[in-house]
């Protein structure tokens, strides 16, 4: 029979719970701080698990972003501020630097490819 060490399940839970949220909420509103608040936990308590977990904040945002852009593009072609924005970036030039790490094209590239 395998044992998990303990307090592994509530580490992964809370993975899988700031997940949730990020796929579901408004990423241009969402912040670590007000997740922890959402979940009952400090900031300094959710970075803990999160660490502990072998990931952080930043990386599962990102995740979120990515797949939220994917989803948005198999539906619709937006400009690239507006999907930005709905991202929740504060520079679209950000955005489109984000948007090449995850498609290994640029934004106009990727639209001349699949939207031409």
């Amino acid at each position: 029979m395998r044992s998990e060490q303990p307090g592994t399940h509530h580490r992964y839970r809370t993975t899988d719970r700031v997940l949730q949220i990020l796929l579901n909420d408004d990423l241009s509103r969402v912040r670590a701080d007000s997740i922890a608040e959402s979940m009952g936990i400090s900031p300094t308590t959710l970075r803990r698990r999160l660490r502990a977990d072998h990931t952080h904040y930043q990386f599962l945002l990102d995740r979120a972003r990515q797949y939220r852009c994917e989803q948005q593009l198999r539906n619709l072609w937006l400009p690239g501020k507006c999907l930005a924005d709905q991202l929740g970036y504060l520079e679209v030039n950000s955005f489109y630097r984000a948007f090449r790490r995850w498609t290994g094209l640029n934004y106009s590239e990727y639209k001349d490819r699949y939207y031409s």
